[in-house]
């Protein structure tokens, strides 16, 4: 499924929002305040809004949490020349109070108060009535004009606020969640569940907002990285560094020369074997002979456990660093074409060759992220209730299949790119060009099979849990392209507020869609 990015600044993204405000507007009859609350509380899904509305009716407005009510605007006590305020108790000119939509009545100077104290506190997207018990959201229009006479610089924060819900506020659009922040968001048309990538060259997961991880669900992402957080650096250390005692199966670690160690359970061992013997004597052991039986040592369920862990993530780490070193096969490639040029009069294409390197880079890190995936999927620990353990045992065998079999193709497309092919015969140097050609297009079929096979027959199997992936796309991420905003003014840059204090610095930003 081809995906839509756009990337806009700040003119645009006002008529983005703009054009939304008045789809609802024109639909509902309401007044921009009220359209802007309705979106708000449907995440500015303007399709959802027209689904509620035809299947509701009135009812969209109370689930919103808007009473619609017609007033003129002007005071309830204009025929008077003089009011008592009910907030301050204070007697004022009827020319200076202001009507909200609901009929409540104050004067200037205690709504102006109300409405400094809730945009200082971030509440300004949805400014409530503050007359008790009364939850109407009050007239933006009203709540600029009485702000901006006290203090003009609030209510352009006030105004900064309303556009940045455009994007905190709606489903379709997320910050780049880039360190440090690169002043871009990204608008995805169609599902949510898909990765982007954003004009700095970020790429994430538009659900999470985490890096790209498929074919993991964002759950088992979340549940790796953190795993891995906690715990690489300890099982790295303690794999090098100890060994299990036979009886309590906790790490020991050798603080002597002596190849008799004891755990703190008081059980001794040997170093060497790992097999127990009675601290006053070595009567009756041998670490010299072979013994058949040396792995059928019973483990108890934590070093299983561990040695599990330990098992998917060499794994996973291993392409991650095998990826990152594969890498600098773009600068060598780069200096076997131009090798190749000077051999050759005429100019060659070496599509195929750029072709083959992204092919493998996407394959490796797909085949990284299935490592996680499994760990979770056949332990016994986030899903081992979701299907009986033949079943499991089934889908695992099936699984793992595809895991080897792709693992198999990006190994040798990765040999054959790391070939010296640029000094071979001409007969030699077009078997290898045919052999990569082909290993690419291998890659990527296995690709789309682990995929399917992920997809259909180990999540799509989940009866209790739902964890959905990210579809496969053959050639990747699709980068927002920038959309030039209608003003020639290049300072004319959306200026938002990021921090999550709002306290509303500014921020050059842009915005994409996907």
């Amino acid at each position: 499924m081809e995906e839509y990015m756009e990337q806009y600044e700040k003119e645009s993204l006002l008529a983005a929002q703009r054009e939304d405000l008045q789809k609802v507007m024109d639909l509902l009859f309401v007044k921009e305040h009220h359209a802007r609350t309705i979106l708000i509380h449907y995440r500015w899904n303007v399709e959802k809004v027209f689904m509620v509305f035809v299947e509701k009716g009135n009812e969209l407005y109370a689930e919103a949490g808007i009473t619609v009510k017609e007033h003129d605007g002007q005071s309830l006590f204009q025929n008077s020349s003089n009011v008592t305020c009910d907030i301050c108790i204070e007697e004022v000119s009827a020319i200076e109070t202001t009507t909200m939509d609901c009929g409540h009545c104050y004067c200037n100077n205690c709504w102006t108060e109300h409405f400094i104290v809730k945009i200082n506190e971030g509440q300004s997207r949805r400014v409530r009535c503050m007359a008790e018990k009364c939850n109407e959201v009050c007239d933006e229009g009203k709540v600029k004009s009485l702000v901006s006479a006290r203090d003009p610089v609030l209510a352009e924060k006030f105004d900064c606020f309303l556009l940045q819900s455009y994007i905190d506020d709606n489903k379709k659009v997320k910050w780049c969640p880039s360190i440090p922040h690169c002043g871009n968001a990204i608008r995805v048309e169609d599902d949510q569940y898909c990765e982007v990538e954003c004009a700095c060259g970020l790429q994430f997961c538009f659900n999470c907002s985490a890096e790209a991880h498929s074919p993991c669900s964002c759950l088992i992402w979340e549940l790796w990285h953190k795993k891995c957080m906690d715990e690489s650096e300890t099982v790295n250390w303690i794999t090098v560094n100890t060994k299990p005692c036979p009886h309590c199966h906790k790490p020991v670690e050798k603080n002597g020369g002596c190849n008799r160690v004891r755990c703190i359970c008081g059980q001794a061992f040997c170093w060497i074997c790992g097999c127990d013997y009675a601290w006053h004597g070595t009567q009756g052991h041998s670490c010299v002979r072979y013994k058949d039986d040396y792995h059928a040592v019973n483990t108890e369920q934590a070093r299983t456990e561990l040695l599990r862990y330990i098992h998917y993530h060499n794994r996973f780490q291993a392409h991650i660093d095998s990826l990152r070193a594969e890498y600098k096969l773009k600068g060598t490639t780069r200096y076997k074409i131009s090798f190749l040029d000077a051999k050759k009069t005429d100019s060659m294409n070496f599509s195929w060759l750029f072709d083959g390197l992204y092919r493998l880079s996407r394959s490796r890190r797909i085949l990284s992220y299935s490592y996680p995936l499994g760990y979770y999927m056949f332990g016994n620990g986030l899903l081992k209730d979701e299907m009986p353990k033949n079943i499991r045992i089934m889908k695992q065998n099936l699984f793992e299949d595809q895991q080897e079999q792709l693992e198999l193709i990006v190994e040798q497309l990765s040999m054959c790119l790391e070939l010296p092919f640029h000094e071979y015969p001409e007969y030699k140097f077009v078997e290898t060009k045919i052999k990569i050609i082909d290993l690419s297009g291998i890659a990527d079929k296995c690709c789309k099979r682990l995929y399917e096979c992920i997809g259909n027959e180990l999540l799509g199997e989940l009866h209790q849990a739902v964890h959905i992936i990210a579809p496969y796309r053959a050639y990747g991420v699709e980068r927002a392209s920038e959309i030039p905003s209608e003003s020639s003014d290049e300072n004319a840059k959306l200026v938002l507020c990021k921090c999550s204090d709002g306290c509303g610095c500014s921020h050059s930003t842009n915005i994409g869609a996907v």
